[in-house]
């Protein structure tokens, strides 16, 4: 079969393209630039810990040792501080690093990967599809066409994958501008981002308002002045004076010694394309939406779109069409991006336009604050990655079902579970495999070897029951997980996705939740019978 076409190799279109390869997809990436991207340290993105574990999942290095964790953030409005978060292994700190670097450690893994042809200097200037697959022609010092089973556009803002498939991408331009400089200095706070409100030597004028500062390694900080709505130009001579300001501020009438390294000027849009799929033809990333104000970040739900449909574009390359499954690609990722755009249009009068709530309700500029902080660091309604409750992957209302830490729809908890090697390992590292994962919860299964208690128990009707899944899936368990009682059973997408959690063993319950999960949840129900005999019988034959 052909492999798929990635147009686009930026950090979406790097991931996708291991994400796929990870589960045996061949794939070619159409990289319309020199295979290299330029060292900018004014480009920088905050990343949350699922996102980042997805990353180091698929590329085997540490983007600990590439980034840098911040011990903490801190909110000030004029010289008092209003609110302050330690970061520790129970809540992580969100991951700073440069595109660049992020970017190239990707590269990196994908030079190593045989599964995956990268296209250097190759613009995408064509695209046909048929039923049974995509033709892409490129332009460029080696201009071709190229052969696909699908077609991703990963091509940015200005997706021309997009515009040739005649998608709409409406939205708001010019939602916030920043004026932003990275440069190495000491600071007060070595090593704690820093969200300074309305300081006090800025007192008039609509361009007082906010600094975003962020800690990366090597004494490296990247500051984010907010702009005043319009289109000034912001000169080298301002941004030096905002510099000046701001680091004789925070030292208080001191100007440390600095080094800048790099400039430029961030303006935030709020788009989303009106549809993600045409046929075989998909977009992800920067090509489907654009968000970003209010310290919310884009790149993260773009890595999300990656994960998302690479196990559904896997399943439907290696086991033919499964046209359910991959449309929820598009409902479920569109919904929460979505999400967080309207949270960010429906906060952004009260944050930015004038008096706002503060004319009305005491200690809402304290609440502002923590809003503002929600956005910068993924969490609340303004950060948070969306659910996918209301996905058609969904299964129906099960007798069995029970509630746990996890709501279905959301990331699962990364707990330590054994393997079926009999090894310890993170849940997240079965993740991105292509199976299902069913992970049974067994207190004190952690202190005795895997062969005393494999045979025993629930342990022989539940392999039983995951044999007979309408679908490829793996045996795990857990000694403990959140919320979750002995004995109940969770099922896992492939991307990380809690699907449903049993009381007990029910080869009937869990059959019918994975067809579901893989698309078949109207014919479900209609099946189950079917199903659960066969898992039943398996069952009862394993007793």
């Amino acid at each position: 079969m052909d492999p798929v076409i990635i147009a686009g190799a930026g950090p979406v279109g790097l991931t996708l393209a291991l994400a796929l390869a990870r589960q045996e997809v061949p794939c070619v990436v159409l990289d319309e630039g020199p295979g290299k991207d330029e060292p900018r340290l004014a480009r920088t993105v905050v990343l949350r810990e699922d996102v980042v574990a997805l990353v180091e999942r698929l590329t085997g290095a540490s983007l600990a040792e590439a980034g840098f964790r911040w011990a903490g953030w801190r909110a000030m409005r004029r010289k008092q501080v209003t609110r302050e978060v330690a970061f520790d292994d129970a809540d992580p700190a969100p991951l700073h690093i440069a595109q660049h670097v992020l970017t190239g450690v990707l590269r990196a893994a994908l030079a190593r990967e045989p599964l995956v042809k990268v296209a250097v200097d190759s613009r995408l200037d064509g695209l046909e599809q048929e039923t049974s697959g995509v033709t892409a022609h490129t332009r460029g010092p080696k201009g071709t066409w190229w052969r696909g089973s699908y077609l991703v556009g990963c091509d940015g803002p200005r997706s021309t994958v997009r515009k040739l498939q005649d998608i709409r991408f409406p939205g708001r331009t010019a939602v916030e501008r920043y004026a932003v400089a990275a440069l190495r200095t000491e600071l007060p706070w070595t090593d704690e981002a820093l969200l300074h409100r309305a300081p006090p030597w800025r007192t008039s004028g609509p361009s007082a308002g906010e600094i975003v500062g962020r800690p990366l390694s090597d004494g490296v900080w990247r500051l984010d002045w907010l702009l005043p709505p319009g289109k000034d130009l912001v000169t080298p001579e301002l941004l030096v004076n905002r510099v000046r300001e701001t680091l004789t501020g925070w030292r208080a009438g001191a100007t440390p010694v600095y080094e800048l390294l790099d400039t430029g000027v961030h303006t935030v849009h709020h788009r989303l394309a009106r549809r993600w799929r045409v046929g075989r033809v998909f977009l992800a990333g920067d090509a489907a939406h654009l968000l970003g104000a209010l310290g919310t970040q884009g790149l993260d739900e773009g890595l999300r779109d990656a994960d998302n449909l690479a196990w559904k574009l896997a399943l439907a390359w290696h086991h033919g069409p499964h046209e359910a499954l991959l449309d929820s690609y598009q409902k479920e990722r569109r919904t929460a991006v979505a999400a967080r755009l309207r949270a960010a249009d429906q906060v952004l009068p009260l944050l930015r336009g004038g008096g706002g709530l503060r004319s009305y309700v005491p200690g809402a500029a304290r609440g502002h604050d923590a809003l503002l902080a929600d956005g910068h660091l993924g969490r609340g309604t303004l950060g948070a990655p969306g659910a996918h409750v209301d996905s058609p992957l969904m299964p129906p209302r099960l007798d069995g079902e029970v509630p746990v830490g996890t709501a279905p729809g959301t990331p699962v908890t990364d707990v330590r579970v054994t393997a079926e090697d009999g090894t310890f390992v993170r849940l997240r590292d079965r993740l991105g495999r292509g199976a299902l994962l069913v992970v049974l919860i067994a207190p004190g299964t952690g202190v005795w070897d895997r062969k005393h208690w494999v045979t025993a128990g629930v342990m022989p009707r539940l392999a039983a029951a995951v044999t007979a899944l309408p679908h490829r899936a793996e045996l795990l368990v857990a000694e403990s997980y959140p919320g979750a009682a002995a004995h109940t059973v969770l099922l896992v997408r492939p991307d990380g996705d809690l699907v449903t959690a049993l009381s007990g063993v029910r080869p009937a319950d869990l059959y019918t939740a994975a067809e579901a999960a893989l698309g078949g949840a109207k014919k479900a129900a209609a099946e189950a019978g079917a199903g659960a005999n066969t898992a039943a019988g398996a069952a009862a034959g394993a007793r």
